[in-house]
């Protein structure tokens, strides 16, 4: 009996541990995706400048050579845009598609969609570069709440996982 126990006590203290950690892998997850959709921009905007093709067509190529999370937005715009303006493609597909960033990132990718599609080169590629401003903003305090936070929860999952097994001992 006293194995058992020992057993679902470790497994619980494995648990808790996991779930910090898990916890803490979010923070870096975020920064990546931020990182990635940067380098997607930097794409659409020499694409958009240099190539004139067509958005959709952009999109496909940008979603064949970027990570998955950040693959899904231009994947699910691109498609939307078969019935849809860009514009609306564009913040449906931020606002729907499931990753780890947050409100405020959703919030500046989705400023991208005022000028996408509807004006000049130069206008979009001026969007786009604020849009790009705005996620080194973002990159930045990405970066130091991981470092703030990514030990911390990784550290209280372990933490809490022991306190729970003294009290359980």
């Amino acid at each position: 009996m006293q194995v058992v126990k020992y057993i679902m006590l470790f497994f619980v203290f494995v648990a808790s541990s996991l779930i910090g950690k898990m916890v803490a892998k979010k923070y870096t997850y975020r920064l990546q995706e931020l990182e990635e959709m940067k380098n997607a921009l930097n794409v659409f905007k020499s694409k958009i400048k240099f190539t004139y093709e067509p958005i959709p067509e952009i999109f496909a190529e940008i979603e064949k050579n970027t990570e998955e999370n950040i693959a899904k937005i231009f994947r699910l715009a691109r498609n939307k845009m078969q019935k849809q303006s860009a514009e609306t493609a564009w913040k449906e597909a931020i606002e729907e598609t499931q990753n780890n960033l947050n409100k405020e990132d959703k919030q500046a990718l989705s400023m991208l969609s005022k000028m996408l599609g509807q004006t000049d080169i130069e206008g979009q590629t001026s969007q786009i570069e604020i849009t790009q401003n705005f996620l080194g903003v973002q990159i930045k305090e990405a970066l130091e709440e991981k470092q703030k936070n990514e030990k911390l929860y990784s550290r209280l999952g372990t933490t809490i996982g022991l306190v729970i097994v003294i009290i359980l001992i």
